[in-house]
């Protein structure tokens, strides 16, 4: 027979709350409990970590074109030089983002198994640009009410029942659509130039609306110290999507010196 145990029993609220105090017993796969019963809280993405800047995006005559550049940023670190922040959604439609890539690379992975679903439901449909435009705009807007958001501003592209359709979504949900498109330091630089360019002539064709964007694009690594001179562009037409790069802009520096000023 074994002699009985001398170790004395534990405490009735050993590991429990204190007497007055409020205890939140954690769940599992959550840590939410266990930080407000250490006086911590929910976590929130306060700002943003690798950040993408400009995208850029015009409409022409039979689609539209949507231009990013492949750099992430650690702060004013230049960490990652080949990235892409532009995909593809669907045969119709397309999108970049600039912002948290992180928020972006979930919010391709949400739109991917969107697509996924929706085609096998196998009934001929699929999501239009405007649909999909629809949704960001709920879900920013509904993030960013949970005090949550994707740090992310979209430009939406896309083709359907014979026009082309370019709109824009930021943070807090805030949508329009328009001829011509501009995220972060572009929307200062790059959107004045591309405004007045199809101010100018009325209706670009597709050569014309690719070179406005790669003017743009060697302007924006001229003037943005997050940019960078290696890109992608992305078209989306009656034919489906079209996906160039990386490409690199031709830039000369000869003048640098008499710069001054700064």
């Amino acid at each position: 027979m074994e002699a009985p145990s001398l170790v004395p029993p534990p405490a009735f609220w050993a590991a429990g709350p204190a007497p007055g105090e409020l205890y939140s017993p954690p769940c599992p796969g959550n840590g939410a409990g266990l930080q407000a019963a250490e006086g911590g809280g929910v976590n929130r993405t306060m700002n943003p970590m690798v950040t993408g800047t400009s995208v850029l995006g015009v409409k022409f005559d039979g689609g539209v074109v949507i231009a990013a550049d492949m750099l992430g940023s650690y702060g004013s670190l230049a960490r990652f030089r080949n990235i892409s922040r532009v995909m593809k959604v669907n045969d119709s439609t397309v999108l970049g983002a600039s912002g948290d890539y992180a928020d972006f690379q979930y919010l391709k992975q949400v739109i991917d198994q969107m697509v996924i679903d929706e085609e096998l439901l196998g009934d001929g449909h699929s999501y239009s640009p405007k649909a999909i435009h629809s949704w960001l705009t709920r879900a920013m807007y509904s993030r960013r009410s949970k005090m949550n958001p994707l740090w992310n501003t979209v430009v939406i592209g896309g083709y359907s029942n014979g026009e082309g359709f370019l709109g824009y979504v930021d943070m807090l949900g805030v949508a329009y659509e328009a001829p011509t498109l501009a995220t972060g330091y572009g929307s200062y630089v790059a959107q004045p130039l591309m405004r007045d360019t199809l101010e100018k002539k009325g209706t670009l064709s597709r050569e014309e609306a690719r070179a406005l964007l790669e003017r743009c694009m060697k302007i924006l690594y001229y003037r943005d110290a997050r940019s960078f001179n290696r890109y992608e562009l992305i078209s989306v037409t009656e034919k489906g999507v079209e996906i160039e790069g990386p490409l690199t802009s031709d830039t000369n520096w000869d003048i640098a010196h008499l710069v001054s000023g700064f």
